[in-house]
């Protein structure tokens, strides 16, 4: 009989089951919010929250149960360097499920699901916006290294220098077919 053994089997055999869960953790440690169904975000939880507990905790121990769960050393990192010590004074609740509504195909609940305390990254277009605005603009009656009597004195408005053409547009873009099969065969480090 079965007493006690109840789960969210996710329709799946129990190697594909495991990995499905594997597979959502990793993605939650990496991007630390992701879109999936209710089912399958209840079933991942209890793992994610006990990887978080284990990196709270630091030890050889807990990064090698860590690696075998998560399966990369990146990622073994990212938990243990980042992810750890943001829920340090935390004892439970580290993740969160938010409703979305319903899939429109078959009609199933989605949810978005995320850690409580999220580290925004900036995008590179937010960060060459911040960095403009924070350039102070030079005033025209400013000293310049050439000549400075000039600047001073004249108060002439300074010559506009045209921007130069980038010359990579007149260029063919390399093949990176090479590359990527470099990717394929280049070694993990092995290394904790």
């Amino acid at each position: 009989m079965r007493h006690a053994k109840k789960r969210l089997q996710l329709n799946r055999f129990t190697s594909w089951h495991e990995a499905t869960i594997k597979s959502l953790a990793r993605n939650m440690i990496l991007c630390q919010s992701i879109k999936t169904t209710l089912t399958r975000a209840k079933a991942s939880r209890h793992m994610v929250e006990r990887l978080i507990t284990m990196a709270k905790e630091n030890t050889l121990f807990a990064r090698r149960q860590a690696q075998k769960v998560l399966g990369e050393h990146k990622l073994v990192n990212i938990l243990f360097n980042e992810i750890g010590p943001r829920f340090s004074k935390r004892n439970s609740g580290f993740t969160r499920i938010i409703s979305l509504g319903r899939r429109r195909g078959d009609d199933a609940e989605m949810v978005i699901f995320e850690l409580t305390e999220i580290e925004k990254k900036e995008t590179k277009k937010a960060k060459l916006a911040k960095e403009a605005k924070l350039k102070p603009s030079q005033p025209a009656d400013e000293v310049s290294a050439e000549n400075p009597v000039k600047g001073k004195v004249s108060g002439e408005k300074k010559q506009e220098v045209a921007p130069k053409e980038n010359p990579a547009k007149d260029k063919k873009p390399q093949k990176k077919f090479i590359g990527g099969i470099r990717n394929i065969f280049r070694k993990k480090s092995d290394s904790l």
